[in-house]
C-alpha cells in the first residue's frame, strides 16, 4: 500500500526529522511511505481564512489522485490503533490506490479540504506541535501495519 503524509510547515526541527527518518525505515517494502511537505503561508497581516485558502491550493495539489484521505484535525473522530488498522485495511480492500494523511499548518485546514476527507481523525483532545503530530502519525501507521501483520510490536 502506498501511504503519503502531506504536512504543511515552514521547517522541521532536527529532532523531528530524525524521528521521521527512523520510522520511514521501519516499514516493510510493500508499504511505500512518502512524506510531502507543503509550504506554510507566510503571515503578512492576512486573515486566518485567507491563509488557509492559500495553503488549500498547495495541499490539493499534493494529495495523490485516487487516494483515501484522512485529515488530522482536533474535531475529528478518536480511533484506537486497532480501529485505525482496520480502517486502513478496509480502504485497501476497497480498491483505493493508497492512503493520504494530511497534517495542516498552525492555522488549521481549510473547510473545503476537510470536506474531501474520507475520515477526519483526532489524535487526542490535547494539542501537539505539528512536527510531533507527524512523528505520531508515522508511529501509528507503523503500528497499524504491525497489527495487520500480527507482529509483536503491538501488545
Amino acid at each position: 500500500m502506498k501511504i503519503t503524509i502531506v504536512a504543511v510547515d515552514l521547517r522541521s526541527p532536527a529532532w523531528a526529522s530524525t524521528a521521521v527518518e527512523d520510522y520511514l525505515t521501519r516499514f516493510p517494502r510493500d508499504w511505500k511511505v512518502e512524506l510531502k511537505t507543503v509550504k506554510e503561508e507566510p503571515r503578512h497581516g492576512q486573515s486566518k481564512s485567507d491563509l488557509m485558502a492559500a495553503e488549500a491550493d498547495r495541499i490539493r495539489k499534493a494529495i495523490p489522485k485516487g487516494a483515501w484521505l484522512c485529515v488530522l484535525t482536533p474535531e475529528g473522530r478518536l480511533l484506537s490503533s486497532e480501529q485505525l488498522a482496520d480502517t486502513l485495511r478496509q480502504a485497501k480492500l476497497g480498491g483505493r490506490s493508497g492512503a493520504c494523511f494530511l497534517i495542516g499548518s498552525s492555522f488549521g485546514i481549510a473547510p473545503e479540504i476537510k470536506a474531501l476527507a474520507d475520515l477526519q481523525l483526532s489524535m487526542s483532545k490535547m494539542t501537539f506541535p505539528h512536527h510531533l503530530a507527524r512523528v505520531m502519525a508515522l508511529e501509528q501507521l507503523y503500528r497499524a501495519e504491525a497489527i495487520q501483520a500480527g507482529s509483536k510490536y503491538h501488545k
